[in-house]
Parts: C-alpha cells; structure tokens; sequence
C-alpha cells in the first residue's frame, strides 16, 4: 500500500478542480492511503529566493508558516498528485506558492516516485494547458519522476459544471490505476 499525497490548488472547496481531485483520491482509496491536502486550507507564503534553506539546520525556511505541515506529510509520499484550476493559463497562485516552497534540499527527503497532473479549465482553448504541461514535464525530468498520468477538463467554469462529466470517471480510474512499490 503505497501513500498518495494530493495538492488541490483551488480556493473553492467545492469547485470543479475539488471534485476531480476527489474522484482521483477515490479511485486510489481502492488499494492505497490517500490524503488530499487543500492549499486552501494551509497560510503558505511565497518563497523569496533567499537560499537560507540551504544553510540552515535540516533546511528548514526561516519563513514559519503552513508550510512546515506539507514539508512533513510529502516525506510520507510515494506518489503525489497536482490538481489545479487554470488560472491564466497557469496553475493558481495558492499552490504556486506551495510548489516554489520545494525549492529546497529537503526535497531531496520525499520518496515521492510518481506524479500525477489534474487539470479543470474554464476556456476550451486546445492549447488552454500548454504552459502548465511545459512545466509539469520539466520537473518530471529534473526530479526523474514517473508519470503517473494527467486528467485534462476544459469548459468547466462555475462551480458544479464537472458534474456527470466524463473526465470525473477517468479521474477515478486513473486513481485506481496508481501502481507503487513502496
């Protein structure tokens, strides 16, 4: 049983990036232990690039915030899941924040193996998530991480819109297909 750590990046607790999220951990809760950590509900500041991680004890940021808590749930990782709403063509400025946080050396603790993308958009744009994809394949390459797969919804703008959609069934099977040797 592996443990899977998703980041929901949405502010809406409800919202369609919320109800993915929600299918995916379902189908994972099929054979693994799943938490879905809402950046929501974490007081993250944005990292400043100071670097002082990398000359503190146990790389800690001098920033004490929320961030401590997701520090020490993703060295409990084997697989973790992004789920964010596009905002701009980007994921939102509240798992941004998250994310730059892991410009750290304590990074290099988390036995996270696998990665997967869930994406909700309100645009139908075919290159709507181009920019987050881009990303998203770099820290695949530079962390050697596995793909574990990505969900992509477009046309998904107010809050209950994912509802019967067909991108919630492939979320759970996604989920469900997660394979990790732990």
């Amino acid at each position: 049983m592996a443990t899977i750590m998703i980041l929901s990046g949405s502010p809406r607790k409800e919202g369609n990036t919320a109800q993915l999220a929600k299918a995916f951990a379902e189908g994972t809760r099929t054979r693994h232990q799943t938490e879905i950590l809402s950046a929501a509900d974490y007081n993250v500041h944005p990292c400043i690039g100071c670097n002082s991680c990398f000359a503190r004890e146990q790389h800690q940021c001098f920033q004490q915030d929320d961030m401590q808590l997701i520090y020490e749930k993703l060295k409990q990782a084997d697989v973790l899941a992004i789920a964010s709403p596009v905002y701009f063509y980007g994921i939102s400025a509240q798992l941004k924040a998250i994310i730059d946080r892991l410009h750290t050396p304590m990074r290099n603790e988390f036995p996270i193996k696998k990665l997967a993308l869930l994406l909700a958009g309100a645009a139908s744009l075919p290159e709507l998530f181009d920019s987050i994809l881009v990303q998203y394949q770099l820290i695949l390459n530079y962390f050697r991480l596995e793909d574990a797969g990505t969900i992509l919804v477009r046309g998904v703008k107010d809050i209950g819109d994912i509802k019967g959609h067909k991108s919630l069934q492939e979320a759970y099977d996604l989920g469900a297909s997660i394979e990790c040797e732990v």
